[in-house]
């Protein structure tokens, strides 16, 4: 009850805040309705363009979290004083933990390639639990570790034919985003020891033509001027 009199107590206050703003030309946004779509998919319209477009068609966007449906339900105000509700269902955690390797197995396979902070993200991220059911730590990586008589990660000793996905990215001039969406795709050629640990790259594959020429579609694909552009790579929505 208490999120229904939120929600309609901002709509009051959203539908007061339209009345004392000048009256919107219906026939010129019916107009804008139909040509958006062209707009929004052209070539030609970069990602500032269409941040622009949501700035002048969307007020607000309220953001509700549904338990009973485990939904994200947004309230969006358009221009105009229409309201849309959209639900977007959330991320269900643990949905396979069968498949989470032990702490013990990952800690085998992956310590010496990556310092305790690194193995302790990854052993999050694959959802691996401590004994007493708690999220890993440097700390906590580096007294298994040495309970299991693992020796730590050496630089001096790391492999140089390997590198991490950032150190390619960023030899390569690009974003991680973009040099993992180029592993994905197989280009660049990369590895996992496990799923959901970091990434591994073959030095020698930087200088192949295949991620050559994908990195220069990358770049191809940047607007001409990149440095104005980077605070606007993200679409906002107002109100998030």
């Amino acid at each position: 009850m208490d999120r229904v009199a939120t929600l309609e107590r901002r709509i009051a206050e959203l539908s007061a805040l339209s009345a004392t703003r000048p009256k919107v030309d219906r026939a010129r946004l019916l107009q804008l309705a139909h040509d958006l779509p062209a707009v929004w998919n052209a070539p030609s319209t970069d990602t500032r363009t269409k941040q622009r477009l949501i700035h002048i068609l969307v007020q607000e966007i309220v953001c509700d979290l549904d338990e009973a449906t485990n939904e994200a339900v947004l309230l969006i105000h358009w221009t105009g004083g229409r309201h849309t509700e959209v639900r977007v269902a959330r991320v269900k955690t643990g949905r396979c933990p069968d498949m989470a390797p032990s702490a013990v197995e990952a800690l085998r396979k992956l310590a010496g390639h990556w310092p305790d902070r690194e193995l302790a993200v990854s052993l999050n991220r694959m959802r691996c639990k401590t004994g007493d059911g708690e999220t890993w730590t440097t700390v906590r990586v580096r007294e298994m570790r040495e309970r299991l008589g693992i020796p730590g990660y050496d630089p001096a000793k790391a492999d140089g034919e390997m590198i991490s996905l950032m150190k390619a990215a960023e030899r390569l001039g690009i974003c991680v985003g973009s040099a993992k969406s180029l592993a994905l795709k197989g280009i660049l050629p990369a590895k996992q020891i496990l799923p959901g640990s970091p990434w591994l790259v073959p030095v020698e594959a930087l200088a192949s033509e295949a991620v050559r020429i994908g990195v220069q579609g990358i770049v191809a694909r940047r607007p001409k001027f990149c440095e104005q552009y980077q605070y606007d790579k993200v679409v906002r929505l107002p109100g998030l």
